[in-house]
């Protein structure tokens, strides 16, 4: 039965917000340009009264979608390709936000949200800020719309509440119009980790906190405000730094955590297309602060407030039209919308042109020479060098757009993106980052206006001896001989050492003004991080058996990987390691199973042979049934180091999805000085797997026999009434044989089942996993008290184990903290300024 009245009041709900949103508009628009204070004020009562419409809008369609999603409707197409039956609640949740239709919707509920607070906090600037803002949101309620223009046959946007019957064209649905699947595809395996539910609604958040900046200087234009806009965009120019900043931090610890090329930053063409306009916004948010001491920074801040929202616009079109094709891994498929999304960016960019061109020659500004000796000169640098260090990414970046362009006008273009886009962009962004980090170490020894030579090198003095000394012993311990990296090194030791001193001296006087010393510690910190858990990680996974694992890889695969078979013991780096088999993952509960501790009943639930622990923590009683994620294989590998005989586990992960292939992802073992980073790069395919022919062994209880080279012997029979999948009658006989088998490790038992079902004889063999091995019960002869077992024999399970050692690393992460709290510092500070200014009437 298809349950389409959900479906029509999502709809609904969609067309009440994208109405809500256009009218508030133009109310907004009205109460702005209306000259009559009374109809000011009534316009403005409006134009609320229809954001509130909206809100209404924009939440009905969020709990629509997710009842759609949490509920397992199935005949909807959004729920089927992206969520199913098997997901927990959070990964529902990062469900909803998967599929283009839902990334669009949260960014339009951060705005729902945001727009109340803009209404509610800044009466003075309300009108004016609010006809941007709702603008911006129309046209992303457009987005999920769905309509279709009869007549015109227009499409616009793309609903999340279209059934599936309406999409794919399947034989099915002719025969049966109100055909339900029982399932859907699932959430991408990649995805089906804690950090998916909270980085997108991050990201998000800074996407949608961008747009305030904007609408403020777009306000302060219109109005010819020139000046007043500065100071309330400028908190939330810092807010949005801060969130979009720490989304972006979010997607790369993801990335380290869950994807297995190594690293946290692959410049792949969606990270830049987010990594760009943060760079802008930073930049913006400098000559913003300039601005308020000298009014050389005016045009500047406009150039690039507007700039960072229409980058974010850009990269949304980027991301979102398909123009990247094959040259992301992260970009959606084109759902018909790469035409509304260029009108999206055209209009916002041109309107933004056109207003910021009329009134250009209006923007105050100052003749006076700015002096290299002072503080605003060397922010400007900053800003500008922010800038370039943007343009090299944007660029080659860009490159698939100028393909299409080109192919749209009847050319070819076979201009290519880089090849090896990391060693491509870290050349250039690199020496960008000493330039930032001597900037922002140099550049706050200088006051305002001028100062002092004298006084400069007094102040500079003892930084620049500190660095060096902290530096040399640094390259000693650490053995650094890359001339680029010494440098990195000796910039990003700079930058922390001359804005602690900067810092100790605030925190003497004024505490809240620390706020940028403690942001440039934190870029500080993660320079060095990124220069060690980049530049000097090492492979330590180093085959050094003279063995190739295979004559059909490369040499360098043959030499950076270890080849393990289960509990065969091998030596990496300063550690003894052996691989211990494969664990499944209960749900719902935290810890893993060996899989010859469960018997499976089907794919996704089993039960317990026995009593079963996970680090000495007892997770299910022997019979227990309970649900796996039957995705998910994890790795057992257990490390003693040579030096003090401790042991450690590690659990890497591959993920196996029908219809999304195989994705691994690392474990880590964690220190205060060092990470070490290991990833299954191949396992043995069960599926593919060929058994032995049975050999058969006729013997006695407790008689011991030899298979694969280890002792064997059947400890008894036991008839039983109940078979697993086998509707078993009166007459029906089932005997399950006890047959114990000492391995290296431990004693196993294997309990293959011999039956008689109709005067038919059936055997059910029973695998015992670790040993690669799979025992029958063949025959019984009750007038000898003998019987014979059935054993085959497959190769044994095995790993391909790639470890990688990241010096440093929790050096970068210390300082995201570090940085995030600087910036919540600033913006506390610029909000109490902004607020005291509101209290006298000014704001």
């Amino acid at each position: 039965m298809i349950r389409s009245f959900i479906g029509d009041l999502g709809h609904f709900f969609t067309i009440l917000a994208f109405i809500g949103a256009f009218f508030s508009f133009f109310s907004y628009f009205k109460a702005t340009v209306a000259n009559d204070l009374g109809l000011k004020k009534d316009w403005r009562l409006n134009g609320r009264g229809f954001f509130f419409i909206h809100v209404v809008g924009v939440m009905g369609v969020v709990i629509s979608l997710f009842t759609i999603i949490y509920n397992h409707y199935f005949e909807y197409h959004y729920a089927w390709s992206h969520s199913s039956t098997r997901l927990p609640t959070h990964y529902m949740i990062s469900s909803f936000w998967e599929g283009q239709e839902g990334s669009f919707l949260l960014w339009m509920f951060w705005h729902s949200i945001l727009g109340m607070v803009l209404i509610f906090t800044n009466k003075f600037w309300e009108s004016s800020i609010m006809t941007i803002f709702t603008l911006v949101q129309a046209f992303l309620a457009s987005m999920i719309l769905g309509v279709i223009i009869p007549g015109l046959e227009l499409k616009i946007g793309s609903s999340p509440f279209i059934l599936l019957r309406e999409v794919i064209d399947a034989p099915i649905f002719k025969q049966d119009p109100d055909f339900v699947p029982q399932d859907g595809t699932g959430l991408n395996p990649l995805l089906q980790n804690y950090w998916m539910v909270i980085h997108p609604p991050t990201l998000f958040l800074g996407f949608a906190t961008t747009v305030i900046p904007f609408a403020y200087c777009i306000a302060g234009l219109w109005l010819k405000k020139y000046r007043d806009w500065v100071r309330p965009a400028l908190p939330w120019a810092l807010f949005s730094g801060a969130v979009l900043g720490l989304g972006i931090l979010m997607g790369g610890y993801w990335a380290y955590e869950t994807l297995n090329f190594g690293g946290y930053w692959n410049w792949d063409p969606v990270e830049n297309a987010v990594y760009v306009p943060w760079l802008i916004l930073i930049a913006s948010i400098h000559t913003m602060i300039t601005f308020k001491k000298s009014s050389t920074a005016l045009k500047i801040s406009v150039i690039l407030v507007i700039a960072t929202f229409i980058l974010i616009l850009y990269s949304t079109f980027l991301v979102r039209s398909g123009v990247l094709g094959n040259s992301s891994v992260h970009s959606f498929t084109d759902l018909g919308l790469s035409g509304q999304l260029l009108l999206y960016l055209l209009a916002f960019l041109v309107l933004s042109i056109i207003l910021a061109a009329i009134r250009w020659k209006e923007l105050p500004t100052t003749e006076k020479e700015v002096s290299t000796y002072s503080r605003e000169f060397w922010i400007l640098i900053g800003a500008i060098t922010l800038c370039l260090m943007g343009f090299q990414v944007l660029v080659p970046t860009s490159i698939p757009v100028y393909n299409s362009i080109v192919e749209s006008f009847g050319g070819i273009s076979n201009v290519a993106p880089p090849v090896d886009q990391v060693e491509y962009y870290s050349k250039f962004q690199l020496w960008f980052a000493v330039a930032v980090a001597l900037l922002s170490g140099t550049g706050q020894f200088f006051w305002w206006k001028k100062m002092d030579k004298k006084q400069l090198l007094s102040d500079l003095t003892g930084p620049v001896i500190l660095t060096l000394i902290l530096s040399a012993i640094i390259i000693l311990i650490y053995d650094v001989g890359d001339p680029a990296l010494i440098v990195l090194l000796l910039a990003g030791t700079y930058t922390v050492v001359a804005n602690a001193k900067i810092l100790i001296n605030v925190l003497k006087t004024s505490p809240k003004l620390s706020g940028g010393a403690i942001t440039h510690i934190g870029v500080g910190l993660m320079l060095i991080g990124v220069l060690f858990s980049s530049g000097y990680s090492k492979v330590v996974s180093l085959n050094n058996t003279g063995m190739l694992i295979s004559r059909e890889l490369d040499e360098e695969f043959n030499r950076e990987n270890l080849l393990l078979f289960i509990n065969e013991p091998k030596t990496m780096n300063n550690y003894d390691l052996k691989y211990k088999g494969e664990r499944l993952e209960p749900t719902g509960r935290s810890g893993l199973v060996k899989k010859d501790e469960i018997t499976r009943i089907d794919e996704f639930t089993a039960v317990a042979d026995n009593d079963i622990f996970f680090e000495g923590k007892k997770l299910f009683q022997a019979q227990d049934t309970f649900p796996i994620h039957a995705e998910n294989v994890y790795y057992e590998i257990e490390l003693t180091s040579q030096s003090s005989g401790k042991k450690y586990n590690l659990y890497p992960r591959i993920q196996d999805n029908p219809t999304m292939g195989s994705a691994a992802s690392p474990a880590i073992k964690r220190d205060l000085s060092r990470d070490l980073y290991a990833h299954v790069v191949s396992r043995l395919s069960h599926e593919e797997v060929e058994w032995s022919e049975p050999r058969e062994f006729k013997i006695s209880p407790k008689e011991n026999f030899f298979v694969n080279d280890y002792v064997a012997q059947v400890e008894g029979l036991e008839r039983i009434s109940k078979v697993q999948g086998v509707d078993l009658a009166q007459e029906d006989v089932a005997i399950r044989g006890f047959v114990k088998i000492l391995g290296e490790e431990k004693e196993y038992e294997a309990q293959p089942i011999f039956l008689i079902k109709n005067g038919l004889v059936g055997r059910i063999p029973d695998e015992v996993n670790d040993l690669g091995l799979s025992v029958s019960l063949m025959n019984i002869y009750p007038e000898e008290n003998k019987f014979t077992v059935g054993v085959s024999t497959r190769q044994k399970d095995w790993i391909i184990l790639k470890a990688i050692e990241k010096p440093l690393i929790n050096i970068l992460w210390l300082g995201t903290l570090v940085l995030m709290f600087g910036f919540g510092v600033a913006v506390v500070r610029r909000y109490q300024e902004f607020k005291k200014m509101r209290e006298k009437g000014a704001e």
